[in-house]
């Protein structure tokens, strides 16, 4: 089941026809930026598009081509690309909801990948998914974020800038493999700062576990299952990927889709393990709880145990009998609390030698 986030309205499609390009997603104060990038081995151009429409054709140099369009909210910008390119109407429809889950499509003459971008920020401690859209054509890669707020490209684009690298002479196939590998890395990147609150958690369990031990816990889990959400269908994506005979897909590129795939793998076996210490994590904190709680029952018990024979002594020689014959005793005050403190002791010893206490 797709949790939709805030602001998120499937139902402004209600009634449209298939293709409709209509946003659909968390509606931000976002600025629509587009890069372009044209490299091949002896050459590489970077530059901001203001003016889309008057940079059309953008593919008519003969070199690889990486469109990158950051907010989605003007789909206008989709609209011009997709009729330029010739892309199919649904792919378009796919490109501006960002509620899709991660897939993989073969439209012949180009590929379309849906995939979630996470990020984590360490201040509230929470998980935010970003949907990336590719598309990969015979000598160009188009994608499509979500957001704004940056992405985990950068190292792409400096391998890009950089000469005399893999990349820069492999061709379009190689860079939507080198952009899909980089958000599967930054999962990596993501688990491993989930580990150390892992860690936070795990002292705190140990230690004195409150309240806010079992909120952190909650939400913990809650991340993860978006977490899993995010990265779970893109299995089938890769291993669809892998197999697919499309002539976009160089034989040597399949090697690294393959390594790819391997990388995928740990990350869910990861998040699986992961998923299975924080049900542990909830287990320890409901014991911790109730060892808690039984602590304090046998000191309640132990302690109305030591008063029982004590509240019958008071009972006893607090009835106002005349005919007492203890009350008449010179030493009997004092013989009652020697009797009180001999019997605190005597149940003391039973206890600790029954190792009660």
């Amino acid at each position: 089941m797709t949790i939709l986030k805030r602001g998120t309205r499937r139902s402004v499609k209600t009634g449209m026809p298939p293709g409709a390009v209509v946003y659909v997603g968390e509606h931000k104060a976002a600025s629509q930026r587009i890069s372009l990038i044209h490299f091949n081995a002896a050459d590489f151009r970077e530059q901001e598009i203001t003016d889309l429409p008057a940079s059309i054709p953008f593919l008519a140099d003969a070199t690889t081509t990486w469109l990158n369009v950051d907010s989605l909210q003007n789909t206008e910008t989709v609209t011009h690309i997709g009729n330029y390119l010739g892309l199919h109407p649904l792919l378009l429809e796919d490109l501006v909801n960002s509620a899709q889950r991660p897939k993989f499509e073969d439209y012949d003459a180009y590929l379309f990948f849906v995939l979630k971008m996470l990020t984590y920020d360490p201040d509230t401690h929470s998980v935010n998914a970003e949907q990336v859209s590719i598309v990969l054509g015979p000598n160009y890669v188009l994608s499509f974020q979500e957001g704004d707020t940056g992405d985990v490209f950068d190292s792409v684009r400096a391998r890009l800038k950089a000469g005399n690298t893999r990349i820069r002479s492999s061709g379009a196939d190689f860079l939507a493999y080198a952009l899909i590998d980089s958000i599967v890395d930054q999962y990596f990147v993501v688990l491993e700062q989930f580990g150390d609150d892992f860690e936070a958690l795990d002292e705190e369990l140990v230690g004195d576990p409150s309240k806010e031990t079992l909120n952190s816990i909650y939400q913990l889990k809650r991340q993860l299952i978006t977490v899993r959400r995010s990265i779970w269908p893109l299995r089938e994506v890769v291993n669809a990927l892998e197999r697919d005979n499309t002539p976009l897909l160089r034989e040597e590129v399949h090697v690294y889709l393959r390594d790819l795939y391997d990388h995928t793998i740990q990350v869910i076996e990861t998040v699986e393990t992961m998923r299975d210490v924080v049900g542990g994590m909830l287990d320890i904190y409901l014991s911790s709880v109730s060892n808690r709680t039984n602590d304090i029952v046998k000191f309640l018990t132990i302690f109305g145990s030591i008063f029982i024979p004590l509240t019958f002594l008071a009972g006893v020689y607090g009835m106002n009998f005349h005919y007492m014959p203890e009350l008449g005793i010179r030493w009997a005050y004092p013989a009652f609390w020697l009797i009180t403190i001999a019997t605190i002791v005597g149940l003391l010893y039973y206890f600790r030698r029954k190792r009660w206490i």
